[in-house]
Formats: C-alpha cells, structure tokens, sequence
C-alpha cells in the first residue's frame, strides 16, 4: 500500500479584523480597569518611625607587646547582672564596638580567653575588667549632607 503525502501548506479561515476605534476603545477599556485594580492593591506607606536611642561602647584589645589582637572574645554585662550580655570578636585591628541602651548605666568589660589560640602569642592572659560608665541619655546626630 502506498502512503499518500500530506500537503505542506494548511489553509485557516479569513479573520475578520476589527475597525480601529474597537481596537483603541478596548485598550483603554482594559488600561482604566487595570490600574484602579493596581491602585487599590498597593500598599499604603507605613508613618516613619524614630530611631531607638543607643549608646556605643568600644575599644581596642591589645597584646603582650602593644599590637591590636584579633579574634579575641569579649564580654559586656550590667554591673548588676552576673552573666554577659553582649559577646563580641575583635576584628583584625583589635578593635570592637557594641550597641547598648541610652541612658545612665554601668557596664563591666572584659576579654574572655578561654580556647583563644594565636599563632603570635603563646601565652597571654587576661587583664582586669573594666567598668564604664555611661552618662550621656542622647545626642541629636547633625543631617549629613
């Protein structure tokens, strides 16, 4: 039996077009429902809120032969409080800053060495805690331009 060969060309009926007032109609029809659907969706801006006020409390950990060391943990507490609050690392400059709450407060510091390895310091040893005392509540911070 022999196959017969389809024909390449596939013949679809005439559409018949739109006058070009319909067409502009539609668009706008279709432009008007969008955006007021896009309008009433948006979110309604949330009212600015100030900033809590902080103070800063930082500082340099220094080595055995007066170089910044890094890695190296420490501690901040209340001086009423037992346990630290706040841990923060050294960066590779030695120095560390933390965020506390404004307002007239004693916070004891100190460098927690516990499993702290330096390839430069064989032996080091933690100083004495330092207490800091906090008296400023708040500083208007100027705009920067």
């Amino acid at each position: 039996m022999k196959r017969r060969k389809r024909p390449k060309t596939a013949t679809t009926r005439k559409r018949e077009s739109l006058s070009f007032r319909t067409t502009i109609l539609a668009c706008l029809v279709f432009y008007l429902t969008t955006s007021s659907i896009v309008a009433a969706q948006r979110p309604k801006p949330k009212p600015k809120t100030k900033p809590a006020d902080y103070a800063l409390i930082f500082g340099t950990v220094w080595g055995p032969d007066d170089r910044p060391v890094e890695a190296v943990k420490v501690k901040i507490r209340r001086t009423g409080d037992r346990k630290p609050r706040w841990e923060v690392y050294s960066n590779r400059l030695g120095e560390f800053e933390q965020r506390v709450p404004a307002g007239k407060q004693d916070y004891v510091i100190w460098a927690d060495l516990k499993g702290f390895k330096s390839p430069y310091y064989k032996h080091l040893q933690a100083g004495p805690e330092v207490t800091v005392h906090i008296i400023v509540t708040s500083v208007p911070i100027p705009a920067c331009i």
